[in-house]
């Protein structure tokens, strides 16, 4: 049987998806097209409408419609804290939780040697300029506990070495509810090395 072109393209661009692979493809471009057609076009126009409005803030490289961002442009931030994460979900997550009042900066990625991701295809330049041009007292380091998230954090912290900031890290290890032995070894590796008194 023959699959019209477009069929064939719309399987193509879901694939671009995380975690799409080409029969989940199949299976959302079939239900979009039989039984969802307005859905289709919401998403459609959603998405164009987004590659039009969304930009990257100017200060802290996450995803805004403005030049600088809300968080970048409230006078309630600590504008001498500095948090620097992966992604705008990361920082989307932190945000959440509501205990962090300083402000951030994205990388839009890490570092993944592998994968050809290197310094210079994430933001460290313009994270360096925002150190070097601004009263900043503590840069967070906020990367995922991953073997590139790691890697990482180690590039940034080498980096900004030379300024004359405290730099930290979140605290890593055992969550709460967690059981000993359901834990990975660099979890409770790290749960034993960041432990502190009581």
């Amino acid at each position: 049987m023959a699959i019209s072109a477009a069929i064939e393209a719309l399987k193509d661009a879901l694939k671009a998806l995380p975690g799409v692979g080409p029969k989940n493809a199949q299976r959302m471009a079939f239900h979009l097209m039989e039984r969802n057609r307005e859905g289709a076009k919401v998403i459609a126009d959603a998405l164009n409408d987004a590659l039009e409005r969304v930009t990257s803030c100017q200060r802290c490289n996450t995803f805004c419609e403005t030049e600088i961002c809300e968080i970048c442009s409230s006078e309630k931030r600590d504008k001498q804290l500095l948090c620097v994460v992966e992604t705008p979900a990361d920082l989307n997550a932190i945000e959440q939780v509501g205990a962090y009042q300083g402000l951030y900066f994205v990388l839009m990625g890490r570092l993944s040697p592998l994968e050809g991701i290197g310094p210079d295809k994430l933001g460290f330049k313009r994270l360096n300029r925002l150190v070097a041009e601004n009263d900043i007292r503590e840069v967070v380091i906020a990367t995922n506990i991953t073997a590139e998230g790691e890697t990482t954090a180690d590039y940034t912290q080498q980096m900004l070495a030379p300024y004359d900031v405290a730099i930290t890290r979140l605290a890593r290890g055992v969550p709460v509810g967690g059981e000993l032995e359901y834990m990975d070894q660099r979890t409770l590796a790290a749960a034993f090395k960041e432990r502190r008194p009581t």
